[in-house]
């Protein structure tokens, strides 16, 4: 009797067994197995939540089939006390195992709101985007000009948040001044900073940053940025190139980015400067003319005067030889590496041709053909 007994309680403690570990895989296979969710969502994690509560939000919005298991995945996986406070994006199909490492992992939020400065080459511009989960892209919810316009609400709203995502998005072609003008005005941002970094030194980019950072840092962080750049693109420089340092390769550069706003076009309007340069024509640029003018400080708002065209600055091309002292604004990287690397070209002219582009030619008498063209499309534009 007592071994039929023994029998039996090894049975059920065998058959147990096999229960609880086929539930174990079960759970296991849930909790890796992709999931429910039929498109992205942003999850809130609010400060101070605990996974209970982030579980019950995500059954609710059909992103887990099951919150204990969720729950009990963190658990064993140690993460369960990881939980961080923030805005994040769980893509369709994400499996709980997914889910609890993308909101232990830490870091910014990776949706929700973020605001945006924009530092442009005529006006900077403030925006506050939502990200779309369904699509992950942006949509502008307000855009503001915070010289002129009032400050909108939905940037008082958000602007406190814990969550939302702040940077600052600088714009090829701006200028030191500029730049420093714009951050000193950001209320995101302590520390005004009054001397202006050196022209050129400055790495168009976006810069991520929490409130409370200084202006010192983001400039730190632009300057470190162009000297990479920089460097990286003078070890990869051609021969046989009219500049001698990574300094005048950055002026040049500049004059480029000033030149065009035309990606396909940077490598040719460079090839005809180092044409130039190479044969001793003088550059004979606008850009570095209004420099010379504005000083970087603002912009010209005009046309030049001819009295401007022949006043003599260093930063006059059509009266100086060779390039100016100093860059005349902050190019980006693909200016800096058309100016180590130009088109091979027999180009020595460009003029502008009406769709935003340039005609190229390679003797004065093709050239003066084209300005004749660009005149008579500007005086069409201004009913002449």
């Amino acid at each position: 009797m007592w071994r039929h007994l023994a029998s039996n309680a090894l049975s059920f403690f065998f058959v147990l067994l096999l229960v609880v570990a086929g539930a174990v895989a079960w759970g296991a296979r849930m909790y890796s197995e992709p999931g429910p969710l039929e498109a992205g969502i942003c999850l809130r994690v609010e400060s101070g939540t605990n996974f209970r509560a982030v579980s019950r939000n995500l059954e609710a919005q059909g992103a887990v089939a099951s919150g204990a298991i969720l729950r009990i995945g963190a658990d064993y996986s140690q993460r369960a006390g990881l939980l961080k406070a923030g805005s994040y994006l769980v893509p369709e199909r994400a499996s709980m195992e997914e889910i609890v490492e993308i909101v232990t992992r830490g870091g910014q939020s990776t949706c929700g709101t973020e605001v945006v400065y924009r530092i442009g080459v005529n006006k900077t511009v403030v925006q506050v985007r939502e990200l779309d989960p369904a699509t992950s892209r942006y949509v502008d919810v307000a855009e503001y000009d915070p010289v002129t316009d009032e400050t909108p609400s939905e940037y008082t709203k958000v602007a406190g948040e814990a969550d939302t995502r702040f940077r600052v998005a600088m714009a090829e072609g701006t200028t030191s001044w500029q730049v420093v003008t714009a951050l000193n005005g950001i209320s995101t941002l302590v520390g005004p900073v009054l001397e202006v970094p050196a022209e050129g030194m400055l790495a168009p980019d976006s810069y991520e940053f929490r409130p409370g950072a200084t202006v010192a840092s983001i400039l730190a962080r632009m300057e470190a940025s162009q000297e990479q750049i920089l460097a990286e693109a003078w070890v990869e420089r051609a021969a046989d190139l009219p500049v001698s340092t990574p300094q005048e390769a950055l002026v040049l550069a500049s004059i480029i980015e000033k030149e065009t706003g035309v990606a396909e076009e940077r490598g040719l309007v460079a090839g005809v400067f180092v044409n130039r340069l190479n044969r001793g024509i003088r550059l004979q640029t606008d850009p570095t003319v209004i420099y010379g003018i504005t000083g970087g400080e603002g912009v010209l708002g005009r046309g030049l005067r001819q009295s401007e065209l022949q006043r003599e600055t260093p930063y006059n091309t059509y009266l100086i030889d060779g390039l100016p002292p100093t860059p005349i604004a902050n190019p980006g990287r693909a200016s800096i590496e058309a100016a180590l690397n130009p088109a091979d070209t027999p180009f020595i002219f460009f003029v502008a041709d009406g769709t935003g582009g340039h005609a190229f030619a390679d003797n004065l008498a093709d050239h003066n053909k084209n300005v004749a063209a660009w005149r008579a499309i500007e005086d069409q534009q201004t009913g002449n």
